[in-house]
């Protein structure tokens, strides 16, 4: 499935959103987590995905229901 620009930067907002899960990304536009994984690494810098997925492991870790 073939997304906007405005799409994929409200994803992107979405995902790096502490209060967004990935279940709501994926109601929204139907994309499964990987998806979501898959386009933060195209469109964020290395270091910048690297930080997000740390950031995200260590949440969830922390919680119980994280993303």
């Amino acid at each position: 499935m073939t997304k906007t620009d405005n799409e994929i930067h409200e994803i992107i907002e979405m995902a790096l959103s502490d209060h967004t899960s990935f279940q709501q990304i994926e109601a929204l536009y139907g994309l499964k987590e990987s998806d979501v994984k898959r386009l933060m690494r195209q469109n964020l810098k290395p270091g910048s995905y690297q930080a997000w997925r740390r950031r995200v492991r260590i949440f969830s870790d922390r919680r119980a229901h994280y993303k």
